[in-house]
């Protein structure tokens, strides 16, 4: 099998792992004990929490740890807007439905039970958020903005200074969702500007199960998780050690290497989209022709279907992804790609294809050996020839 999905996770690093395992069984204690185990423990994550704070180029009192970037999400979301609420009675949160589910869902649901307004921002055809909308929309009622850094499906880079600048001229507070940017972006907050910011460990070869969020010094949030005064009262429960010391490393590890992963995934993702557009009938890019992330390419194929595409790219022994959800009899399109003005003809027919540290010219010129003659007899299975 050669693996072409680093955007939906990647594996552990050699060097995380062996960061994480003493965690496990040798110094085990619980942080939050005050013997020499939950002090060592406790020490581990200070530790963790420095190394964060020097790549954010924050404070270490600034980064709460989670179980993943949704949670972080959630945090953010449901925890800004609802301390907005209490302190000044803004009620609206601006978003996009280019966002991560953690994201859209949470603003729906704050909609639905809890009295907030959600205003969708427009997109540009490459699904990408205007600043000129955000001008537009944004209004003394607004509690919240959240818009991703890099999109999941489609790899569009937003313009995350410009917008956050925009809200913070109005008082408002600023949230991006960067935890698939963080493999290959900057997420210095300063240069970002924005008040809160997500990440998930196993986008940047961490473990899954932990997450971060930076917390602007001087944010209310209300509490989600109740309980304990872990993570400075904010995410109550027992820290995961061993998790926590490995995103750490892994968020270090990034940064450190950033340009010489870039370097390798970049060329060969022009690669598979030049040949991919060239090649195959009826194919159009998806997202931003360069202001993308590095290692991804996504496409819409008209009249394909994206999970039988899938599956018949696995059966070929290469591991994607499309953006359209399975539902058992009635496949609907992803909402980021319908929001770019595809119908359904190209919309259910997306492919992502992510690379990764372990991706070689010689995988790419196999995919791309592959996925002409599959996309073609997946049309003929779907036109019934």
């Amino acid at each position: 099998m050669i693996y072409l999905d680093y955007a939906a996770t990647t594996p552990v690093d050699p060097r995380v792992l062996d960061a994480m395992l003493p965690y496990f069984r040798e110094s085990f204690g619980n942080p939050s004990s005050v013997h020499r185990y939950g002090q060592k423990a406790e020490s581990a994550i200070d530790a963790a929490r420095e190394t964060v704070a020097s790549i954010l180029h924050c404070r270490a009192d600034e980064i709460i740890f989670t179980s993943c970037g949704s949670e972080s999400d959630n945090l953010a979301l449901r925890g800004a807007a609802m301390a907005r609420k209490n302190e000044s009675g803004a009620k609206q949160i601006l978003t996009s439905k280019n966002e991560h589910h953690a994201v859209s869902k949470t603003a729906v649901q704050l909609e639905k039970e809890y009295g907030f307004s959600v205003g969708w921002l427009d997109l540009d055809a490459h699904g990408m958020v205007r600043t000129d909308a955000l001008n537009k929309s944004i209004a003394d009622q607004t509690a919240l903005v959240s818009v991703m850094f890099a999109n999941n499906e489609i790899g569009t880079i937003n313009p995350i200074p410009e917008l956050a600048k925009i809200a913070k001229a109005r008082n408002v507070l600023f949230h991006t969702d960067a935890v698939q940017a963080a493999a290959y972006l900057d997420v210095n907050v300063e240069k970002l500007g924005a008040d809160l910011i997500s990440l998930g460990g196993h986008k940047f070869y961490g473990p899954k199960g932990v997450g971060a969020l930076y917390v602007r010094k001087g944010t209310k949030l209300v509490a989600h998780n109740t309980g304990g005064g872990q993570e400075y009262g904010l995410r109550a429960g027992t820290q995961n050690v061993p998790y926590i010391v490995g995103f750490a490393e892994a968020l270090r590890l990034a940064a450190e290497e950033r340009e010489t992963r870039i370097a390798l995934v970049k060329p060969l993702r022009d690669q598979i989209i030049g040949r991919a557009l060239e090649e195959i009938p009826d194919a159009q890019l998806t997202g931003h022709p360069e202001n993308r992330l590095p290692n991804h390419a996504s496409f819409v194929f008209k009249d394909v279907d994206g999970n039988l595409l899938l599956q018949m790219l696995d059966a070929a022994g290469f591991a994607c992804s499309s953006g359209s959800a399975c539902k058992t009899g009635n496949p609907e399109p992803s909402e980021v790609i319908t929001a770019l003005g595809f119908d359904r003809h190209w919309a259910l027919g997306s492919l992502r294809i992510t690379l990764g540290m372990d991706s070689t010219p010689a995988h790419v010129d196999s995919f791309l050996g592959a996925l002409p003659g599959l996309v073609e007899k997946v049309r003929k299975l779907k036109m019934g020839k």
